[in-house]
This record gives C-alpha cells, sequence and structure tokens, in this order.
C-alpha cells in the first residue's frame, strides 16, 4: 500500500490512511441519510403545512435546486478555504439548515421548511464537491474503483435507514390526520393538530444540528490531509488545445441531459413511493417502509455493478440495461396496479414486524436496482476526452443534479390532475433518453 504522495506506507500513515477513509465514509453515510429523509419529510409537511400533491414536492425542489445553484460557488469556496475548511463549513451550513426546522415547525411555515432544506442542500454539495476527489487521491490509483464503490454503498446503507428512523418519530398515528378527519374538526381543532403534528420534527433536527457541529468541529482538528487539485490542470493543459468552449463537448452536453433526468427518476422512485403506498390503501406507519425497499434495491445494484463491470461488461452496456429495465419497471408498476397487496410478518434478530407488500409499489422499488449505476456509469463517460476542461465539466454534471428538483415536481403535477399510478408515466421518456446517451450519445464528440 502507498501514500498518496507514491511513497510506501510505514505503520503511522497507514493508520492515518484508514482514519482518513474511515472520515470521508462518514461523510457519504451523512450524504444518504439527510438526502433520502426527504421522502419522509414530502408527506409529513404535506399534511402538516396543508399543501396539495404538486405544492409538497417543492421539499425536492428546494433540496436539489442548491446543488445547481452551487456547484460552481463551492468550488470557488473550497479554494479560497482549502478542502478540509471547507468541509467543515458544509457541515456548518447544514446544521444551520437543521435548526431553521425549528421556527419552521412552530409557525407552519412551508417556506422556512424550504429554506433550511435549501441551505442543507447548500451545504452538501460544498461536502460533495470536496470530498469525491478525496475518495480518489488518498490512495493508490489502482484501488480507487474499491473505495469509491465502499463510498457508494454508505451512501445507500444510510438511506436505507434514515426514512425508517424519522419516520418511526414522524409519521406515526399521522393516519389520523386523514382530509376527512380534518375537515370534521372546527379551525382551533385543526390548528392544534397540525400543531402538534408539526412539533414532531424539531427534536429530530436539533439532534442531527448537534451532530453535525460535533463533526465539523472533530474534522477542523482530524489528521486528514488537506489536498491541492491545481496540479491536475497543468498536467492536461495540452488536451484539447484546439478547444475555445467546453459547449463544444456533445459527450459532456448530452452527459448533463442523462445525469439531469437520471437524478429525477431516482428521486422519484425514492421520494414519492410512501405517498404512492398511501395511495394504494397503506397506512403511513406501513408505507413508511417502501422508501428504504428502493434503497435496498440500490444497493443490490450497486453490489452487482462492482462484481460486473468492466470484467463480465462495459460500463456503456450495463447503462443500457438499466435503462431497459427501468422502463420495464415502471410500466410494470403502472400496468399493476390493484393487482396484488398483502402484509407479510417477518422475524429479524428477535424482532417482530409487519412488512407491506403491493406488486405495484414493488416495481417502483426495482427502479432503485435499474438506477444504482447510473451516476457511475454515466459520469465517465461524459467527462472522457475533456482534458483541462474537466473541472468545468464536473461542475455542469453537478448542476445536472437539478433533475432531482424539477421533475419531481412535474411527477406532483401529474398526480392532482390524474392519479398517482398514471404519473408514473413521467418516467418512460426519461429513461430512453438515457438509452439513447448509453446507446450512441456519449461517442459523439462534434456537433457537426
Amino acid at each position: 500500500m502507498t501514500h498518496p504522495s507514491g511513497l510506501p506506507l510505514n505503520a503511522a500513515s497507514k493508520r492515518d490512511y484508514i482514519l482518513s477513509i474511515t472520515i470521508i465514509g462518514i461523510f457519504f453515510f451523512i450524504f444518504g441519510f439527510v438526502t433520502w429523509l426527504n421522502s419522509v419529510l414530502i408527506p409529513f409537511l404535506k399534511i402538516a403545512c396543508e399543501k396539495n400533491n404538486f405544492e409538497s414536492y417543492f421539499v425536492a425542489f428546494a433540496f436539489y435546486i442548491s446543488y445547481f445553484v452551487m456547484a460552481i460557488p463551492s468550488s470557488w469556496v473550497l479554494h479560497k478555504t482549502g478542502f478540509k475548511n471547507g468541509m467543515s463549513l458544509g457541515l456548518i451550513l447544514m446544521a444551520i439548515g437543521a435548526l431553521i426546522f425549528i421556527p419552521a415547525a412552530y409557525s407552519r411555515m412551508y417556506g422556512l421548511f424550504l429554506t433550511g432544506l435549501f441551505v442543507q442542500g447548500t451545504g452538501l454539495a460544498v461536502l460533495q464537491t470536496a470530498s469525491n476527489p478525496y475518495v480518489t487521491i488518498l490512495g493508490p490509483l489502482e484501488s480507487a474503483a474499491k473505495r469509491i464503490s465502499i463510498m457508494g454503498i454508505c451512501n445507500k446503507i444510510a438511506g436505507v435507514i434514515s426514512p425508517i428512523i424519522l419516520g418511526a418519530i414522524v409519521l406515526k398515528g399521522m393516519d389520523r390526520f386523514d382530509k376527512n378527519l380534518l375537515g370534521a374538526m372546527d379551525d382551533l381543532q385543526r390548528s392544534m393538530a397540525l400543531n402538534e403534528l408539526a412539533g414532531r420534527i424539531i427534536l429530530p433536527y436539533i439532534v442531527m444540528a448537534v451532530v453535525l457541529v460535533i463533526l465539523a468541529f472533530l474534522l477542523r482538528f482530524s489528521t486528514l490531509p488537506d489536498i491541492d487539485t491545481d496540479q491536475e490542470d497543468e498536467t492536461t493543459l495540452s488536451a484539447n488545445s484546439s478547444k475555445t468552449s467546453i459547449f463544444q463537448f456533445p459527450q459532456l452536453m448530452l452527459g448533463v441531459l442523462a445525469i439531469f433526468v437520471y437524478v429525477g427518476v431516482e428521486v422519484i422512485a425514492v421520494d414519492t413511493i410512501i405517498n404512492y403506498g398511501k395511495s394504494v390503501g397503506f397506512s403511513f406507519e406501513l408505507s413508511k417502509y417502501f422508501a428504504s425497499y428502493t434503497l435496498t434495491a440500490m444497493v443490490l445494484g450497486y453490489i452487482i455493478g462492482i462484481i460486473a463491470i468492466p470484467k463480465q461488461m462495459k460500463q456503456e452496456t450495463a447503462l443500457m440495461i438499466s435503462a431497459v429495465s427501468g422502463v420495464v419497471f415502471s410500466v410494470l408498476a403502472i400496468l399493476s396496479q390493484g393487482v396484488y397487496q398483502t402484509s407479510i410478518p417477518v422475524e429479524l434478530l428477535g424482532f417482530s414486524m409487519i412488512l407491506p407488500f403491493d406488486l405495484s409499489v414493488f416495481f417502483i422499488a426495482l427502479l432503485g436496482l435499474a438506477n444504482a449505476i447510473m451516476w457511475p456509469a454515466i459520469w465517465p463517460l461524459a467527462i472522457d476526452g475533456l482534458g483541462r476542461f474537466t473541472k468545468i465539466g464536473s461542475s455542469l454534471l453537478i448542476m445536472g443534479i437539478a433533475g432531482g428538483a424539477l421533475l419531481p415536481l412535474l411527477y406532483g403535477r401529474f398526480v392532482d390532475l390524474f392519479n398517482p399510478t398514471q404519473a408514473y408515466w413521467i418516467l418512460v421518456p426519461c429513461y430512453l433518453v438515457i438509452f439513447y446517451y448509453a446507446f450512441s450519445g456519449h461517442k459523439i464528440r462534434s456537433w457537426k
């Protein structure tokens, strides 16, 4: 094993390496934990703030649009502060975003909740921009893919856990806040009931803020090395010397579109499934598990990708298979609504629980399997051959995360116009765009 400098690791530097990787792993766990809480917040805030389906998906919009706004500013912040200080700042911003939930809950002001989510997303944008390079340079280049895979699994496992934890706190007994029951109350009773519901969010977000501040403090005084990525530009200065604009790279521009629709369908698959479970007849206490089903499928897909790519198949082949699977699972989810539904008793580690099952929900959850390897497959295809434009190209790809802000909003609008099942037709053209990129779009090197 070698140090990032290329020198052999002694016992002390090996300990530093393991500690550094552990710290970055914790950050990827945080990314997943915070990001996938939205699947619970959407149905929770829909009722607590009395919003319709379209309005409720502004939760996803406020969170993911921050990546679009902050992608390039994050790079500037990290250049000024250094990577380690910048990551500490990102954690502090996330803590501030969590604390904004306190006055938001007391006032039940939807705009304040969205502000808190935007600030949290801003902190995450800084953390994401800093932590991804760390994964690559903290150890030998030949084992970078293994480290990236480990980080991805940390992220998705956190996503499996977080909706269950927050759901158990804020969704418990929430079925009594049904629109018909609330409608039967007078204004004072309804206000008191909804205030009690909104108050449930305060303690979890206070705990989150405290943990994030502690992590920021520990990071500031950790042995995590600071890094300099400017040297990379010197080594690639001669590449694409005839190019004058990032927009001269079709493989990147089409890759940004592919990332946009990919993040959109990924967020829809996770963040809509709890509300969808409620719409097909499950209580909130049971449907809170559905987001974890989708994320468990993503973990499985990630593991399959680690095993199969590139030994059994190329990444573009895997991306085509994933896109076709997304189309198939989407259509089956729509056509199987109402076909089969049950609840399954499960004994796990001495705990008894009832896990809900619905065939239509099952196919939506399987979209996690289809989506799993799309990000790691699209990203390298999009930045291939960019040379000295790689950094700005990466920032544009991060901006493509805005798909997670806009497409769920469109889904919510379709729910209000049609119904939760038919709204999933939005997924099919998105997966077809990804298939086109995998099949031929990534090969285009000129607009002519």
